[in-house]
């Protein structure tokens, strides 16, 4: 009965192992390349930044107030330093999140990152980095009438 104990924690301690270390990009883009390309860019940085995963999913994420004409790109590219960058595309906006308000020609963006890629850098000791808000930046493609 000892042994089968061990067994299961062990098991058990590997798939915690393998789902905080395994690499997941489900991304629709390439951001190394955006990122790279000559496009003209447009760069935000967080409004604020949010960092409880001990909370569970959707508890890590930055807000940015982004000028409204960027409310029709294709994409954008989160970048924080410490993890990288994350291609994603619009999936909503707002004028109020967790106590801000958008200025006048702006909508609010809340950007979140893995929980397990959080736990992932709070445990390589970069919770401070990974919550200041200097180091979240939305990076968006120019619109085309510019």
């Amino acid at each position: 009965m000892r042994r089968k104990l061990i067994y299961i924690l062990l098991l058990l301690l590997s798939l915690g192992i393998v789902t905080l270390l395994w690499p997941v990009n489900d991304s629709d883009c390439n951001s190394e390349a955006f990122l790279a390309s000559k496009t003209k860019k447009f760069q935000v940085q967080a409004t604020k930044v949010v960092v409880q995963p001990w909370r569970g999913e959707h508890h890590v994420y930055g807000i940015f107030m982004v000028p409204n004409e960027y409310k029709q790109s294709p994409l954008f590219v989160l970048t924080v330093k410490g993890f990288g960058s994350e291609c994603s595309k619009p999936f909503g906006y707002s004028q109020y999140y967790d106590d801000i308000s958008a200025k006048p020609g702006t909508h609010l963006v809340r950007d979140y990152i893995r929980t397990r890629t959080a736990l992932r850098l709070i445990l390589q000791g970069l919770y401070w980095q990974l919550n200041d808000k200097q180091n979240w930046t939305l990076t968006y493609p120019q619109p085309q009438n510019r």
